[in-house]
């Protein structure tokens, strides 16, 4: 029986998700910019969908689903009926909503899309991993992804290690390169999405690759321990970032290339507006990286310090992206799978 009932709900939630998805993205647009600016057709179709949601809520307690399921239903219906009917004046909070939903929009669309982003981190991890495998073997694999000419010098100037710092105004010259550079590779990861999703993931593929490779050079050259000191403390802002640009890019284009029902001009329209949460995000950690890199990571900070600073803000990176926005409303059935 309970396995039947579990076939039942999976079938269940099959069927609707695509409605409870288009519905929750309604309502985190409208709870940060106001029914107003939803387009007409957006406004035509809300009402119906909030009248399906509570249907679907009635039939998920009375057939007994799982209580995760359950709790998502609910909140989607409370959020939308409070879209809908506004909040008691006595129960707004001017000052703090509109910053609370746009900290918590950022993970729930990471979770989401948590398949796209996964496939992103294997086509950069995986080709990060190969090319410093063969940059330790070889280390003129590097020369073939990167000019030798900068290699040398990097090399040097990691075996001399932070102990002597970076003046001031270098922090704040290396803060706008890195702002430029990074944000500059994301963008690019996202926007060639728009070639069915095969950009973005070639271009994943040549960082990934690039990327290990470098480290690998500058590892082999005895300066292994000097870059992960400098890498430990932003890393997990500026790579995780890259592969959520990246793969918000692949969602970009996999619309394109499967747009349901829809035409595919409007299969791109409704996954632009829901990605842009990811870009946006993801800008976000490249620009924290980048303060990171420019003033920490080179500092004469000492390296025990560094890098536990850095597990922090990895563990705590992770902790957001997975538990953020849980609490002010349930997750989506497949989430909590």
């Amino acid at each position: 029986m309970a396995i039947a009932s579990h076939v039942n709900e999976n079938a269940f939630c099959e069927r609707r998700q695509r409605d409870w998805e288009e519905l929750d993205v309604m309502v985190l647009r409208a709870s940060r910019m106001g029914v107003k600016k939803l387009d007409t057709d957006a406004i035509l179709r809300f009402s119906p969908l909030y009248r399906d949601i509570c249907a679907d809520l009635a039939r998920a307690q009375a057939a007994r689903y799982s209580a995760p399921l359950v709790d998502y239903l609910q909140g989607l219906a409370a959020a939308a009926h409070t879209v809908l009917y506004g909040l008691p004046s006595r129960t707004r909070h001017l000052g703090d909503q509109p910053f609370r939903n746009l900290v918590y929009a950022f993970p729930r669309a990471v979770r989401r899309h948590r398949r796209a982003l996964l496939l992103a981190a294997c086509l950069f991890f995986i080709p990060f991993a190969a090319g410093l495998a063969l940059a330790l073997h070889d280390p003129t694999f590097a020369f073939r992804l990167a000019p030798e000419g900068m290699l040398k010098p990097l090399a040097e100037a990691y075996a001399k290690g932070f102990e002597e710092g970076r003046a001031n105004g270098d922090n704040a010259m290396m803060a706008g390169f890195y702002i430029h550079n990074n944000v500059g590779i994301a963008l690019r990861c996202f926007a060639l999405g728009i070639l069915g999703g095969l950009g973005s993931a070639l271009y994943l593929l040549q960082n990934g690759l690039a990327i290990g490779a470098i480290v690998g050079y500058v590892a082999s050259k005895g300066a292994g321990q000097n870059i992960l000191t400098f890498i430990v403390g932003h890393g997990s802002l500026e790579l995780g970032a890259i592969v959520i640009a990246g793969g918000a890019g692949l969602v970009l284009g996999y619309s394109l290339v499967s747009p349901g029902e829809k035409t595919r001009l409007a299969s791109l329209q409704a996954a632009g507006r829901e990605v842009v949460v990811l870009v946006a995000g993801a800008s976000v950690m490249l620009m924290m990286a980048a303060g990171i890199e420019a003033f920490w990571s080179g500092s004469s900070v000492p390296t025990l310090v560094k890098r536990i600073t850095g597990a922090t803000i990895f563990v705590l990176l992770g902790l957001y992206l997975t538990l953020a926005g849980r609490a002010s409303r349930a997750p989506s059935p497949r989430e909590s799978r």
